[in-house]
C-alpha cells in the first residue's frame, strides 16, 4: 500500500521518463545512453567546440540547486491568516527554492501569470548562498535570524561590487527558481521580471535559455520618473519588465488598451479603419479589379483614370446607390491583400478577420480603399512603453500612511496593468509573485478584482528577512501587514452600489504558511539511489520525526501537498464511529491522524463505508498492528478505495 513519502520526486528522473517516453531507443539497462542520444539528434546538435549561451562559474551548481529534491514542507500558521476557510490567496514565509519545490506537484502548469521584482545585484542587495544538499537545513538555520540583542545574524551577506563573482552570484541565485518557475506557467501564462541596467543583460540572456528566445513576449521599459534627484551623471528614469511566455504560440494577444490612450482614439470606436493602400518592398504593386457591389462610402460619383498617384485608376471607376456599378480594375501596393481578395470573393459581404473580428472594405471618393473592423469588446493595444503607472516613491508614501516603511516597493498600479494585461478577469487565474517583498502584487491583484469583478488568486513567497530597524519584525511579517491593510481599503471602496457588491465579491484573505522540516521520517538522498530503493526505505520507517509538535493539521497539510492537492482545499473535522477525522473536498479525502488513539477494526470499516475516494491514516495510530493495517487495506480495495498510510 501506498505511503506518504517525505520528498519530491527527483527532477532528473522525471526527465529520464520522458526521453523514455519520447526516445525510448535511447534508453539502455534503464538508463538514458548519451552516445544513442547524440546520435539520434547530430543533426540538431550544435558544434561542442563553438557553443553560443551564458556561461558563468557555479552554473552546474546552480542547476544541481534546481535539481535536488527537497524534504521540506509547509506548516499552516492559522495565527496569521484572514479568512482561512473561504479564501483562494496564499502567503508562504520561506526560501523561494525550496518552496518553488514544494508546489511543484499541485501548481505544475497551473499558474497563469509569475510576477517577480527580484534583488537587482546593486551592491546593497540581500544575498545568501543556495547548498543543493543542505538547502533546507541553510533556511532553517536562517529563519533564525536575530540574535539576542535583535541583530541580524550574519547567515546573509551582500553581493558587493568587489566580489569576484559579482555577476555569477547573482545569476546562480536565479538559475534554479527560474527553471522551477517555468514548470508552474500555463501553456499560455506569462512570467513577468522587473530588472534595472545593472544585470537586464544577463538576465535577458539567462530567460531565453530557460524558456526559450522564441518565447519572448516583450522587454517593457517602464518610466519610474519620480526618482530624479540622483546624483547620476545621467539621471536614470526607467527600468525594464521582462515577459516570456511558457508558449509564446499559445499566448493570445491581451485585451486591454493602454490608459495613456487618449478617449478620442480610433481605437475607442465603434469600427476601426485604415487605409490599405501601402506601397513599398514588402507591398508589391498588383492590380486588383473592383466588382459591381463593391461598397464605396459616397452615395454616387466617378473616379477618373490616373497613372499619378496611387492607387493609380486603371479604369474609370462610377459609384450609384453607395456601390461601384461596373467593373474597374486599380493598381498599388496593398495590406491585407489576402483579406480583401476574400471580401470579393465572398460577395462582397463581409468577412471575419484572423481573430474573428467583423471585417469589410470601402471605396473612398479619393480613390483610396479602406479596411474597416468592427471594434471587439476584447480589443487591445499594449504598448511596450509603460508610463504614469506610479513611482515607488508614490507607493512608499502609502506604505507609511499605514505605518510600514519599506524601501523602492514597486507602485500599485504598474502591477495592476499588468495583472489586467496578462490575465482575464472571470478564467481563475492564480498569479504568483515568489520575491514578495511587500506584497504590491497580493495588492495589486485584489485591486484589479475589484475594478473588473474578476476571480484572480495571489500566491506570495517571501523570505523573513529582518527590516532595518524593525525591532525583530520581517519582510514577511510586513507584507502580512501590507495585505490586511490594503484588504481594509479595498473593502471600504464603496462610493455606490455597485462598488459595495463588488468590494463584497473580492476575496481579501489568506491563508497563511510557514517552511519548515519535513513531519515524517527523512533520509539522506544520493543522486545514485534509485526510486525503489527510495520507496522500500520509506516503507520501512515508522517513527516520525519533528517531535510531536506536529498537529494533525500540520501533517493533513504535508500529505496533501505529497498526493498533489493544493494550499487552499477545503477541510473540516468529522466524526465516524466515535474517531476525529479530517474529510477534504466535501469527503473525497477522509484523513485519520491521532496517533494516541488506536482505531478498531469496526471503527475503521465505519470509515471505510463513507466511501472516499482516498483513505489516510497515521501509521502511528495503528501501533505496529500489521494485521489491522491488512484488513483495513483489503475492506478499501473491495470498495475501489485509494489506501496511504503516512
Amino acid at each position: 500500500m501506498p505511503e506518504t513519502p517525505s520528498t519530491t520526486p527527483h527532477f532528473q528522473t522525471e526527465l529520464a521518463a520522458q526521453l523514455a517516453d519520447l526516445i525510448p531507443e535511447a534508453i539502455a539497462d534503464g538508463k538514458i545512453d548519451l552516445e544513442k542520444l547524440k546520435e539520434l539528434l547530430q543533426d540538431d546538435a550544435a558544434d561542442s567546440s563553438e557553443r553560443f549561451g551564458l556561461f558563468w562559474p557555479g552554473k552546474t551548481r546552480a542547476l544541481r540547486a534546481a535539481q535536488a529534491p527537497t524534504a521540506a514542507t509547509l506548516r499552516p500558521d492559522f495565527q496569521n491568516s484572514m479568512d482561512w476557510d473561504t479564501t483562494k490567496n496564499v502567503f508562504i514565509e520561506g526560501d523561494n527554492l525550496e518552496v518553488l519545490k514544494i508546489l511543484q506537484k499541485h501548481y505544475h502548469a497551473k499558474i497563469k501569470m509569475i510576477y517577480i521584482d527580484p534583488p537587482y545585484n546593486t551592491g546593497k542587495d540581500f544575498v545568501y548562498p543556495d547548498n543543493y544538499r543542505e538547502g533546507l537545513q541553510t533556511y532553517l538555520e536562517y529563519a533564525g535570524q536575530l540574535d539576542e540583542s535583535g541583530k541580524a545574524k550574519s547567515t546573509s551577506s551582500r553581493n558587493t561590487a568587489e566580489n569576484p563573482q559579482y555577476h555569477s552570484a547573482w545569476l546562480s541565485m536565479m538559475y534554479p527558481r527560474l527553471k522551477l518557475a517555468r514548470n508552474l506557467l500555463t501553456e499560455d501564462g506569462v512570467i513577468l521580471i522587473s530588472i534595472n541596467d545593472v544585470e537586464q543583460a544577463q538576465l535577458h540572456r539567462l530567460c531565453d535559455e530557460v524558456f526559450g528566445e522564441s518565447n519572448l513576449i516583450s522587454q517593457f521599459v517602464w518610466l519610474n520618473e519620480g526618482n530624479v534627484d540622483q546624483q547620476s551623471k545621467v539621471k536614470g528614469v526607467h527600468e525594464y519588465v521582462l515577459a516570456y511566455s511558457r508558449n509564446a504560440s499559445k499566448f493570445a494577444r491581451p485585451s486591454v488598451i493602454d490608459p495613456n490612450i487618449t478617449e478620442d482614439s480610433k481605437l475607442f470606436k465603434d469600427v476601426i479603419e485604415n487605409s490599405i493602400t501601402k506601397n513599398g518592398p514588402a507591398n508589391p504593386a498588383s492590380t486588383i479589379e473592383l466588382p459591381i457591389g463593391f461598397p464605396a462610402n459616397f452615395d454616387s460619383g466617378a473616379i477618373a483614370q490616373r497613372d499619378n498617384a496611387f492607387p493609380h485608376i486603371l479604369d474609370a471607376i462610377n459609384v450609384a446607390e453607395g456601390k461601384v456599378s461596373a467593373p474597374a480594375r486599380v493598381r498599388s501596393g496593398w495590406s491585407s491583400r489576402n483579406l480583401l481578395d476574400l471580401f470579393i470573393r465572398n460577395g462582397c459581404v463581409p468577412i471575419e478577420d484572423g481573430e474573428g473580428r467583423e471585417t469589410w472594405f470601402e471605396l473612398r471618393d479619393t480613390g483610396a480603399i479602406y479596411m474597416m473592423k468592427r471594434r471587439s469588446d476584447d480589443q487591445g493595444h499594449v504598448l511596450s512603453v509603460l508610463r504614469n503607472l506610479g513611482t515607488t516613491k508614490q507607493n512608499s508614501s502609502m506604505l507609511a500612511s499605514w505605518g510600514l516603511k519599506f524601501s523602492y516597493p514597486k507602485p500599485v498600479g504598474l502591477i495592476e496593468y499588468l495583472v489586467s494585461v496578462f490575465t482575464k478577469p472571470k478564467e481563475n487565474a492564480v498569479v504568483l509573485d515568489f520575491f514578495s517583498g511587500s506584497a504590491t502584487t497580493a495588492h495589486a491583484v485584489m485591486a484589479a478584482n475589484l475594478r473588473d469583478g474578476g476571480n484572480r488568486a495571489h500566491l506570495q513567497v517571501q523570505l523573513p528577512e529582518p527590516v532595518e530597524g524593525g525591532d525583530g519584525a520581517t519582510i514577511a511579517d510586513l507584507a502580512r501587514r501590507r495585505i490586511g491593510a490594503a484588504a481594509e481599503v479595498i473593502s471600504s471602496s464603496r462610493v455606490d452600489q455597485l462598488q459595495v457588491e463588488a468590494a463584497d465579491r473580492v476575496d481579501v484573505g489568506f491563508r497563511s504558511y510557514r517552511l519548515t522540516d519535513t513531519n515524517f521520517s527523512k533520509w539522506k538522498v544520493s543522486s545514485d539511489v534509485d526510486r525503489t530503493e527510495l520507496e522500500q526505505h520509506l516503507f520501512d520507517l515508522r517513527e516520525s520525526s519533528n517531535g510531536n509538535d506536529a498537529t494533525a493539521d500540520d501533517l493533513l497539510v504535508e500529505i496533501l501537498l505529497k498526493q498533489g492537492y493544493s494550499l487552499t482545499e477545503q477541510v473540516a473535522p468529522v466524526d465516524v464511529a466515535g474517531l476525529e477525522l479530517r474529510s477534504v473536498g466535501g469527503g473525497v479525502v477522509l484523513a485519520y491522524l491521532n496517533k494516541h488513539v488506536k482505531p478498531t477494526l469496526e471503527q475503521l470499516r465505519a470509515v471505510v463505508d463513507e466511501e472516499p475516494v482516498r483513505l489516510v491514516v497515521l501509521e502511528d495510530a495503528l501501533k505496529g498492528d500489521d494485521e489491522l493495517k491488512t484488513n483495513l487495506a483489503q475492506l478499501c480495495k473491495s470498495k475501489g478505495i485509494e489506501f496511504w498510510t503516512a
